[in-house]
């Protein structure tokens, strides 16, 4: 059910972003901090909510299908306004566009995966990616300006941020490549309609 506290994290998610990106639209050094607490916590819950639901037996097609949207969602508000406000470099604009153009790989791939019942499930290094994905734009969403009003100026946050985008980059592309090539596979291969449902490696 949609009241269900599983998919009430997952919406949390999602209605964070309009406050995400209002803060971040401020360009005062208070906000980016708060930004950046505003992304953290949401992905937090992108933690809880998996974990919850299968404590309480809560897990539904609803929340399989909420789940990774709110997830982009988020991350593809967040890269947006960072690279739209030009807080990122030139060379940080690169991995922004590969996690981005990854998620509409893998979106169309689940999509066309589904009607044939395969499933992709989460794997350990696609659970790395994440972890990588979001510390790298909840540190670039605070950026050196809330560095300074911690009195952190010693510590070159965004450097750092863009540091583990790069990483995320990687861990995108290489999960990213797995996902690609079990869509592959089974394109060109027959199309039955008749097949169980089968789990593959992401």
């Amino acid at each position: 059910m949609l009241t269900d506290l599983p998919n009430v994290l997952t919406l949390s998610r999602i209605a964070a972003i309009p406050l995400l990106v209002a803060l971040v639209a401020l360009r005062l050094p208070a906000a980016d901090l708060a930004a950046c607490v505003v992304f953290s916590a949401a992905a937090i819950t992108d933690y809880y909510d998996g974990k919850l639901a299968r404590s309480r037996r809560q897990q539904s097609n609803l929340g399989r299908m909420l789940d990774p949207i709110a997830d982009k969602l988020l991350v593809g508000a967040a890269l947006m306004m960072l690279v739209g406000q030009q807080r990122v470099s030139e060379l940080g604009l690169f991995p922004a566009i590969i996690i981005m153009l990854r998620e509409i790989l893998v979106s169309g791939l689940r999509e066309y995966l589904a009607e044939i019942r395969i499933g992709l499930p989460v794997t350990r290094l696609a659970k790395w990616k994440t972890g990588f994905q979001m510390g790298a734009v909840g540190t670039l969403l605070a950026g050196d300006s809330a560095a300074r009003l911690l009195h952190l100026s010693f510590l070159p946050v965004s450097a750092i941020g863009e540091a583990m985008l790069w990483v995320a980059a990687m861990l995108t592309l290489w999960t990213g490549w797995d996902y690609l090539t079990a869509g592959l596979h089974h394109a060109a291969g027959p199309r039955p309609n008749t097949l169980p449902k089968r789990q593959l490696p992401s």
